[in-house]
């Protein structure tokens, strides 16, 4: 079979994300972290090459991202996907406009949509409005991201900021009336001069429509949810497996263990469900920068209790909180001490024998993929939408294999730490 969908996602639990629709919807996917080397994976029918583009200059995050794909144009992929977050994570800098500008410009495509709906976490769109939670995206709390605070629901308006092409809007009235209208509406878009189309979607079906009507698109850009609607397209061609479906995750043997670094409204919820009822440690981002040695202190106190149930370490705050450490050390200083003391834990807690891994935040969990030296994974079936089981070989091969779920911020039940470990299959 040929390489069909080659993907490049813009941090690393939103490729975790995407990997799983396209596992779910029948397509065997092997993510990548970071620019891949080598050759296509051998039975793969999609990559999902993620890397951390979203929140680093505007320069680096186009570099980083046509990198990946000439490798994937070199793999001879079919269709192309930029993958960004649901709720579109973004400043009027960048990155999802300079990226998908610099993308159709090397794919030499002169039109694309833009659609991060994922109606299965309730982030739907509407007259080009992103909902979530049923609240516009600046109501939502998202206009408190530390990084990419969204002040602004309306996606055309924030895309036109960002892109020298114009951007037009697919309004729900054509989506609901199915494929051949969506791509009517494209048609008459771009008779208009337009380069990217906003496209309304408040439902699974709706996607789905999206889907086929890009069928012959050379690049898709959105989010994980709209690669749902994708695999079909492949299976009509005769190219995907029709009864193809998505395995297990397996188990390693090994202690359990949460990190979370996400400040988002959905990790405190599951980070306050796991102090109820397991042993939690706090990293304080003031201590760490006032010299003290955190990341000793952690190990000391997680050797006294790991193996005996799950343990959670965590620098999750409140918005008020976030601001008031910002304010002293800056966002970028914070942030990285914050995301290099949660990746040296957890090196320390794999070494201690964790084999089953949560980590919660899309910075957290690409700076302990990168501690861990982990350049590929397996997917599994999904814990909750947009989340599932991987599976992963460290750089010292005799710890084995060790089980990750790598969860966005804003991802999951109250309940996700919890509920989690019984979605992995025994060896």
């Amino acid at each position: 079979m040929p390489a069909l969908l080659g993907c490049i996602a813009d941090d690393l639990t939103g490729g975790t994300d995407l990997s799983g629709i396209l596992v779910n919807n029948g397509m065997q996917t092997v993510q990548m972290i970071g620019l891949p080397e080598g050759p296509w994976p051998a039975g793969a029918d999609a990559v999902v090459v993620a890397l951390k583009s979203r929140t680093v200059p505007v320069h680096d995050a186009v570099s980083e991202s046509l990198a990946a794909l000439r490798w994937l144009q070199a793999a001879g992929c079919l269709q192309f996907y930029f993958k960004y977050c649901s709720t579109f994570d973004s400043t009027a800098r960048g990155n999802i406009g300079p990226v998908a500008d610099a993308l159709m410009d090397a794919l030499g495509t002169e039109f694309t949509i833009a659609c991060s709906a994922f109606p299965a976490t309730r982030r739907t769109i509407y007259q080009g409005y992103l909902f979530v939670n049923g609240v516009l995206l600046n109501e939502s709390g998202m206009q408190h991201h530390p990084l990419t605070p969204m002040m602004d629901a309306n996606l055309v308006r924030v895309l036109q900021q960002q892109t020298k092409r114009k951007v037009g809007l697919v309004e729900h009235g054509a989506v609901g009336s199915g494929s051949a209208a969506i791509a009517e509406r494209c048609a008459q878009l771009r008779r208009e001069g337009c380069g990217f189309a906003i496209v309304d979607a408040i439902s699974d079906g709706d996607l789905d429509q999206i889907g086929a009507a890009a069928a012959d698109f050379t690049l898709i850009t959105g989010g994980s949810g709209l690669a749902q609607g994708l695999p079909q397209n492949f299976r009509k061609r005769g190219l995907l497996n029709p009864s193809r479906v998505a395995d297990a995750a397996m188990a390693p043997h090994g202690h359990r263990a949460v990190i979370a670094g996400s400040c988002s409204a959905a990790t405190r919820n599951q980070v306050d469900a796991m102090r109820a009822h397991h042993p939690a440690f706090r990293v304080d981002a003031l201590a760490l920068a006032n010299g003290h040695d955190v990341v000793a202190e952690a190990t000391e106190w997680a050797e006294a209790r790991v193996g005996a149930e799950p343990i959670l370490v965590y620098a999750t705050a409140a918005p008020d909180e976030v601001q008031s450490i910002q304010a002293t050390l800056g966002v970028d200083h914070s942030a990285a001490l914050v995301e290099q003391a949660l990746a040296a834990i957890t090196k320390k807690l794999v070494a201690m024998g964790v084999g089953q891994l949560i980590v919660a935040g899309g910075e957290t969990s690409g700076a302990v993929m990168r501690a861990l030296g982990v350049k590929r994974l397996t997917i599994g079936r999904q814990i909750d939408p947009g989340v599932p089981w991987t599976t992963a070989i460290l750089e010292e091969p005799e710890r084995g294999p060790l089980a990750l779920a790598l969860k966005s911020g804003n991802f999951g039940t109250p309940d996700f730490f919890l509920k989690a470990w019984g979605q992995l299959t025994p060896l």
